[in-house]
C-alpha cells in the first residue's frame, strides 16, 4: 500500500494538513463521505473536481505551477462540478474544509511545508 505524502499549508496563520492524492484511490475518493473535515487534499495536474457523495460543504482553491492561487470557490455544496479554466498539466486543485479559504486572494502564493 502506498502512503500519501503529507504537507502543511499556511492559510491565515493556521497550518492545515494537506494530503497529496497522487495515485488512483485517493484521487478517486477525495473527501467523499467525510464528516468533520479538518484537513485538505491536493490533486496535482487536475483542473476539475466534483462533490458527488460529499457529506459537507468544502472550499476549493486552484493553484498554478508557481503555487499562486488562480481560483477560489467557497462553500461548495454536494453534487456540484467545479472546473478551472486553466490547462490540466499546469493546475492543481486543493479541497479544503468549509470556510478555510476566507482571507485568501487570487495571485497569492501558498507556502507548503513538509513534516
Amino acid at each position: 500500500m502506498k502512503i500519501m505524502n503529507k504537507e502543511y499549508v499556511n492559510i491565515n496563520n493556521l497550518y492545515i494538513l494537506i494530503e497529496k492524492a497522487d495515485w488512483f484511490w485517493p484521487r478517486f475518493k477525495g473527501l467523499m463521505g467525510k464528516t468533520n473535515i479538518n484537513y485538505g487534499i491536493i490533486f496535482p495536474k487536475c483542473n476539475s473536481i466534483h462533490t458527488f457523495f460529499m457529506k459537507e460543504k468544502i472550499d476549493i482553491v486552484a493553484i498554478n505551477n508557481l503555487k499562486e492561487i488562480i481560483m477560489i470557490a467557497r462553500n461548495i455544496d454536494k453534487n456540484k462540478i467545479v472546473t478551472v479554466k486553466n490547462s490540466k498539466k499546469n493546475t492543481s486543485i486543493i479541497e479544503l474544509p468549509n470556510n478555510t479559504s476566507k482571507g485568501l486572494k487570487i495571485g497569492q502564493r501558498l507556502i507548503f511545508i513538509r513534516k
